[in-house]
């Protein structure tokens, strides 16, 4: 009789894949630069966005703010040794940055995504213009102007700009990372508004500080494409009502022309 071997007590020939080695990063215990990293579900690509925040600076600390993840993202981040913020349920976008705001300790803030993987060559010019004296380093990407077409997004950018009489900004916005600011610059805007970033844009501008582009990172040819609910990407609403909730600010503040003049217009004597 010819015994069938059982499944399963066969030893496997086959090689394990090896286990991929985490980066280590070290925070500064007394830091000149926070970078603030908010992230959702990001275990595959934050070991390489970790890795090059940790070689942004000397004088650094990175902070994770891992909110509504239901994978290993925040564990990941902890034992590549980030400071690591959790929240069980998703903040909503952008509020991350408020919450990593309030958290960092350096006086330069520097703001990236956990789903892009930008070299530290290309974010040091951010945290250097900072360090020279500027307010608020944007990231001078405006998005794709070359087309019939243009984006809602894009075409929000370049109004509020227009309107905050900066066209040298062109589509430049803190809605797009990376960027920079100074503890001055978040004292005197308010850590709040960052959780709406062209409103963060607008307060700067208008209350003089120095706001201007530091580098371009091409982060359209990064960003992840997002599937389309209804026809539509998710964010594009989002972000044209961010931009109009800025523009709402502005008039509140400036009036009803956001500081544009009437040139004597006696609109009382027209019944």
């Amino acid at each position: 009789m010819i015994r069938r071997r059982k499944r399963g007590l066969v030893p496997s020939t086959r090689k394990s894949a090896p286990r991929r080695r985490l980066p280590k990063i070290v925070n500064h215990p007394n830091p000149l630069v926070s970078i603030i990293i908010p992230a959702m579900n990001e275990r595959t690509r934050l070991p390489a966005v970790l890795r090059e925040a940790g070689r942004v600076h000397p004088c650094s600390e990175t902070i994770v703010v891992a909110n509504g993840s239901t994978d290993s993202t925040a564990e990941i981040a902890a034992a590549i040794g980030a400071k690591v913020l959790r929240y069980a349920e998703p903040l909503g976008h952008d509020v991350g940055r408020r919450i990593g705001a309030e958290a960092a300790r350096g006086e330069v803030l520097l703001f990236i995504d956990a789903d892009m993987i930008i070299p530290a060559a290309r974010l040091r010019p951010f945290v250097n213009a900072v360090l020279s004296g500027m307010d608020v380093a944007l990231n001078g990407y405006s998005g794709p102007v070359n087309r019939t077409d243009a984006h809602p997004v894009v075409i929000a950018k370049h109004t509020l700009n227009a309107w905050l009489a900066r066209p040298d900004l062109q589509g430049a916005s803190l809605t797009a990372v990376p960027h920079a600011l100074s503890r001055r610059a978040v004292l005197a805007i308010g850590s709040k508004s960052l959780e709406v970033p062209p409103l963060a844009h607008t307060v700067a501008i208008v209350k003089g500080l120095d706001v201007r582009i530091a580098d371009m990172v091409d982060v359209g040819r990064m960003n992840p494409v997002r599937k389309p609910f209804g026809g539509q990407d998710p964010l594009t609403s989002l972000v044209v009502g961010d931009h109009l909730e800025a523009i709402h600010w502005l008039i509140q503040e400036r009036g009803q022309r956001g500081g544009y003049r009437d040139l004597g217009r006696l609109r009382s004597k027209v019944r």
